[in-house]
């Protein structure tokens, strides 16, 4: 993601705020279409029980798509599918992780309530950026040194068991993945991305991130 410096908005022109608008419904429209997609491929591999270790193969080949594949594809017709086969992955992935938790005596309501919290958030942040306009571009550099920060407190939790360290990781991927709903949601609105298919895998990764960090964070606090 790029850093951006923070410049005050600027009045748009019709054909602007024409052209920010449907780059805003054709976002929501895809984001919708593959967010069901993810939906059903979890429940395709729920269904399979398919092994732990294809939640990482699935996950690592989703992340090789998005950044190496898509790319060269994003202004073609052919991203489209490319989105679809990623986020298809990302969902088949988080599968096994979902049975692991529904297997749990309280897992049922902790997958819910990280889900309906995810929603949650989501719509929130979405509707006030949608009604203030505001520009939230301001956060880049902020945002990208915290996932930096998590980054390294995701490799130092490999080789030291801490429940607390756990604990604050997830913690704080809830608060990023908000900053970044808030970033991406005001440089689609604000014009700084004009490409929906981008903006889709953007604010998708968003999501999937924060369902996850709370899936793990509700977990945690409920002994589960």
């Amino acid at each position: 993601m790029d850093k951006q410096m923070y410049t005050p908005a600027t009045p748009a022109s019709e054909g602007g705020v024409l052209s920010q608008n449907k780059v805003l419904r054709q976002t929501y429209t895809l984001l919708a279409a593959t967010l069901l997609f993810s939906g059903l491929m979890a429940g395709v591999s729920m269904a399979m029980a398919v092994p732990p270790i294809m939640s990482m193969v699935s996950t690592i080949g989703a992340i090789v798509i998005l950044m190496f594949v898509l790319p060269r594809f994003a202004e073609q017709a052919a991203g489209i599918g490319i989105v679809f086969l990623a986020t298809g992955m990302l969902g088949f992935g988080l599968g096994p992780i979902l049975n692991a938790y529904l297997s749990l005596p309280n897992g049922g309501a902790v997958v819910m309530t990280a889900m309906g919290g995810t929603g949650a958030i989501f719509m929130a942040l979405s509707a006030y950026v949608l009604t203030t306009k505001k520009d939230f571009s301001f956060m880049g550099g902020f945002l990208m040194v915290g996932i930096m920060v998590v980054f390294g407190a995701i490799i130092l939790s490999l080789f030291v068991n801490m429940p607390a360290l756990s604990l604050a990781i997830s913690g704080a991927m809830v608060l990023l993945m908000s900053g970044f709903i808030l970033f991406d949601t005001s440089r689609i609105i604000n014009g700084g991305e004009t490409n929906y298919v981008m903006a889709t895998v953007s604010l998708f990764i968003n999501i999937f991130n924060l369902f996850t960090s709370l899936l793990h964070l509700l977990g945690i606090m409920s002994d589960d």
